[in-house]
């Protein structure tokens, strides 16, 4: 039963992670505290709207599914 979901888990766990660091829950993978900012500006829009955007796909997967 699980392993049907798998690629699913694995969407909405990145999709989870990407909007902590979008949203800075949590500080961008090794980044020292000068150096995230200038990365969260650059990337910060994208891990915003594409965090939410793949969580979303990975719910109506596993209900499609």
């Amino acid at each position: 039963m699980i392993a049907a979901y798998i690629d699913e888990i694995i969407m909405f766990c990145a999709g989870a992670w990407m909007t902590a660091i979008g949203f800075g829950w949590m500080p961008a993978p090794g980044q020292n505290p000068a150096g995230g900012a200038s990365w969260l500006e650059r990337y910060g829009t994208l891990f915003k709207w594409g965090g939410p955007l793949l969580v979303i796909i990975s719910i109506v997967l596993a209900i499609a599914g």
